[in-house]
C-alpha cells in the first residue's frame, strides 16, 4: 500500500464547512429579512465570537448598507445559513436592518437595479 505524502487537506476544502456548523444547527432566525433587506453596521459593530463569516458579514456592512442577497453572496453561505448569522448579528447590536422592507412590489426596477449593480462589484468567483 503506498503511503500519501499530500496534505491532510487543502485550502478549496478549507470552505467546505457544513451549513449547521456555521449556525450551530439552527435553521430558522428570530429576524425576518427578505433578499432585498439591508443591514448596516450598528452601534457596537463587532461580531464577538460568532465566527469568520459573522466578522466578514460586519466588516461589509461598515461600508455602507448591504443586501442579504449580497451578503450570501459574498460569504458564499446559503440564504438561510447567512439569515441565521445575520439575525445573531442583529441579536448582538453588531448590525441593524437599515431597510427591512424597501417596496411593497419586489419587482420594483428601482429596487432590482440597485441590486444588480451592488452584485456587478463582486469580484467574480
Amino acid at each position: 500500500m503506498a503511503g500519501f505524502n499530500g496534505p491532510a487537506w487543502t485550502d478549496e476544502e478549507e470552505q467546505d464547512v457544513r451549513p449547521y456548523a456555521v449556525t450551530g444547527g439552527r435553521t430558522k432566525p428570530r429576524h425576518t429579512m427578505r433578499l432585498e433587506s439591508l443591514l448596516a453596521a450598528g452601534p457596537t459593530a463587532s461580531a464577538g465570537d460568532l465566527g469568520p463569516e459573522a466578522s466578514q458579514a460586519v466588516a461589509l456592512c461598515r461600508s455602507g448598507p448591504r443586501s442579504v442577497a449580497e451578503l450570501a453572496a459574498v460569504l458564499r453561505q446559503p440564504v438561510q445559513v447567512t439569515r441565521v448569522v445575520l439575525s445573531d448579528l442583529i441579536d448582538s447590536g453588531a448590525l441593524r436592518l437599515a431597510i427591512s422592507d424597501t417596496s411593497s412590489n419586489p419587482h420594483d426596477p428601482q429596487l432590482l437595479e440597485a441590486l444588480l449593480a451592488r452584485l456587478e462589484r463582486l469580484p467574480a468567483a
